[in-house]
């Protein structure tokens, strides 16, 4: 294919306007040509680096739900599991319980350190980004509220992991529940140094946000920035599903209320189901 070149002052749009012109005159003009004459007047390039930053940002959004779901999944089959432990009327049905609740918490608090990790790492990846294609971040606000939520999260964990110690000393196994006391005492002093420096560091990233707002005097940034995109938000009212049913084990747990064994198993599945096909 030859290789077109403009002479000064003649453009691709005025080639195309006096190929317009030239084909009314003749009075051949077809509805393929006016087809393509408009997508060559209307086909723009992508923004600079809107692909890249498009990816990124998918990236983060994927991190945040499996954080979110990790999170989900731990509150509520720990609450299952003891409020479940509570109803057991003999040692036997208690055990199994109690070893249930171990396991989970065991495994839920390494899940919330990685996935929590992992999001935080690609967050911060497009907040360098945006900052570098558009000298503003959009979730400056919303951050430190973020942040403040998933650290409930992280207080309702603990708060739970440190009963079970006492399941085991229901199913009468004294001395492996006397050996978890000593080792949730140690978490619990651990815990409370490291909720301390995080509350530290989350008022002086809030200090930080407000300074930077200020700064910026309100900068809308960079048009070029395709901003999230649209995308369907179907996905919010499978959260909100979640997260009620999460409050209501929670509820059941903390004995405000007593629902049936049924209505447990319910609420449980409803928690999983809702966190697992969000955005899907």
């Amino acid at each position: 294919m030859m290789k077109q070149t403009w002479r000064p002052g003649y453009s691709c749009v005025t080639s195309i306007e006096g190929s317009i012109q030239t084909t009314r005159m003749r009075g051949v003009m077809t509805h393929g040509a006016v087809i393509m004459t408009f997508m060559l007047l209307t086909e723009m390039a992508s923004p600079p680096g809107a692909e890249e930053m498009a990816g990124l940002r998918d990236g983060a959004r994927a991190a945040r739900r499996g954080a979110l779901v990790a999170l989900i999944a731990s509150i509520s089959l720990l609450a299952t599991a003891q409020l479940l432990a509570d109803r057991a009327t003999t040692r036997e049905q208690a055990l199994p319980l109690a070893v249930l609740s171990l396991g989970v918490f065991a495994v839920a608090v390494p899940a919330l350190a990685i996935t929590q990790y992992v999001w935080g790492a690609r967050a911060r990846m497009v907040r360098r980004r945006e900052r570098e294609l558009y000298a503003l971040t959009r979730s400056g606000p919303a951050r430190p509220l973020t942040r403040l939520a998933l650290a409930a999260g992280w207080t309702v964990t603990l708060l739970l992991g440190w009963t079970v110690p006492r399941f085991f000393r229901e199913a009468a196994w004294y001395s492996f529940a006397d050996a978890l006391a000593w080792a949730v005492e140690v978490l619990s002093v651990v815990s409370v140094a490291a909720g301390v420096l995080f509350l530290l560091w989350w008022a002086r990233d809030v200090a930080g946000t407000v300074a930077r707002a200020l700064r910026s005097g309100g900068s809308p940034g960079d048009p070029w920035d395709p901003g999230r995109g649209a995308r369907p938000r179907e996905g919010a009212a499978l959260w909100t599903g979640a997260a009620v049913a999460v409050v209501a084990l929670l509820g059941a747990r903390a004995h405000l209320w007593e629902p049936a064994t049924g209505v447990v198993y319910v609420l449980l599945t409803a928690a999983l189901v809702c966190g697992v096909v969000t955005d899907e």
